[in-house]
């Protein structure tokens, strides 16, 4: 019984010598703790090394550039598009069947109002006319005979020769051959008209575009083309307003029309009108609402159809800050601008209230703050700054140090890291 405990703990024990760490694990249970602390102490009284930096090197001012807010008084300038269109454009039609017989303007002429452009034959009206002047002149006669039988009759009436019933018909008589004279009148008036058609005058001064006919040209009544007479001077632009700025233009309009400037592409010229009309809706499609400027054409420069650039002044912001639109920064916050302020970039949020020519009306600053124009992109709040002239170049500027911090040199090639 002895000698099976026994083999059993000789096996246990081969086994567990056996195996990896047994016999480490031993020799360290063993090992007491002085020579422990004796194998850790060399360790702790090795040679010295570099010395590590007390505190790291403050970073240098950035440089910037900088603007002062100003106080003054801002216009606010409205841009558009517009299309150059003629006040009055009229298509020349004749109002009678008839032939053309002759031109007295040629394509493309300067015409002014009531000056004769076409002259149609007018030989059977002329012939009414002079009919029914003959008319009036052979009733003019019936009435004077007709007013003599009324006389004699009054006469005759007053010595009992004749009847009452004989006086009426006399005085009836007289009446109806001036009622006859009359209708002659008004026929040979109708007569007249008639015959004006033969002869076509322009109805405003502007130039004629291309002619449509020629001598001996056939024209139906209201429906052949002559030529069309469009007006030049003055002459009109089109443009859209937004909606926002629809309250300003109202007043501007009752106030006489604010000043308008079309400029023409390709240096075409500037040239300076007045708004003279807005229109009594707005367009839900596009927010706008249309309006037009009345401009001076004297020298016919504003052609029909021809686009412009449009520039007006809709209102002037009285007393309001103004700093270049550069300055400007818009982060998830809403508008930004950093102030230089004792050598450091201070934040202030800014809101705009209009821009124009690059520069923009806020609220948010005070009049003579410093703000960042250029640089503003490697800001922090509570960097330091130092300013720069703003004719400098970029690059040519030669960086500030603050007072107390040396400029640390570093040997070509090496880091301050590397340095000993």
């Amino acid at each position: 019984m002895n000698s099976s405990y026994f083999s059993l703990a000789l096996s246990v024990a081969v086994i567990c010598l056996g195996l990896p760490g047994c016999g480490e694990k031993k020799s360290i249970e063993n090992a007491s703790p002085s020579a422990t602390t004796q194998a850790a102490a060399p360790s702790s009284a090795s040679a010295p090394g570099p010395a590590t930096p007390a505190s790291a090197p403050s970073a240098p001012p950035i440089s910037v550039t900088t603007a002062r807010a100003e106080i003054r008084d801002m216009a606010i300038n409205l841009k558009a598009n517009g299309s150059v269109f003629p006040l009055a454009s009229v298509d020349i039609k004749s109002q009678t069947n008839s032939v053309v017989t002759k031109l007295h303007i040629r394509d493309g002429e300067f015409v002014r109002a009531g000056q004769p452009l076409f002259s149609l034959d007018s030989r059977a009206d002329e012939a009414n006319l002079a009919k029914a002047r003959a008319q009036l002149t052979k009733d003019h006669a019936t009435v004077a005979d007709a007013q003599r039988q009324y006389k004699r009759a009054m006469e005759l009436k007053a010595q009992n020769f004749v009847a009452q019933s004989a006086l009426d018909s006399a005085q009836t008589a007289v009446e109806s051959a001036n009622a006859t004279l009359a209708a002659d009148e008004a026929a040979i008036d109708a007569a007249r008209v008639a015959v004006s058609y033969g002869k076509i005058n322009s109805p405003l001064s502007g130039r004629a575009g291309a002619l449509n006919v020629t001598i001996g040209t056939a024209l139906q009544s209201n429906i052949t083309t002559l030529v069309t007479i469009t007006q030049l001077d003055p002459i009109s632009v089109n443009f859209n307003l937004p909606q926002r700025n629809l309250a300003d233009a109202i007043a501007a309009l009752k106030s006489g029309g604010t000043k308008v400037t079309a400029t023409l592409a390709d240096n075409g010229g500037s040239f300076q009108g007045r708004l003279s009309f807005v229109d009594n809706a707005v367009d839900p499609s596009s927010g706008t609402v249309r309006a037009r400027a009345l401009f001076a054409n004297k020298d016919g420069r504003l052609w029909p159809g021809a686009f412009v650039e449009i520039s007006q002044t809709i209102s002037t912001l009285k007393d309001t800050v103004v700093v270049p639109q550069a300055a400007l920064i818009q982060s998830a916050r809403g508008t930004i601008v950093y102030v230089v302020e004792d050598g450091k970039a201070v934040l202030r949020p800014v809101k705009q209230i209009s821009s124009q020519s690059g520069e923009a009306a806020i609220t948010g600053i005070n009049a003579g703050d410093s703000v960042v124009v250029d640089g503003k992109q490697n800001l922090r709040p509570g960097a330091s700054v130092v300013e720069r002239p703003k004719d400098t170049k970029t690059g040519a500027s030669t960086p500030a140090t603050t007072p107390g911090t040396a400029a640390a040199s570093t040997p070509l090639g090496t880091s301050p890291r590397s340095a000993p």
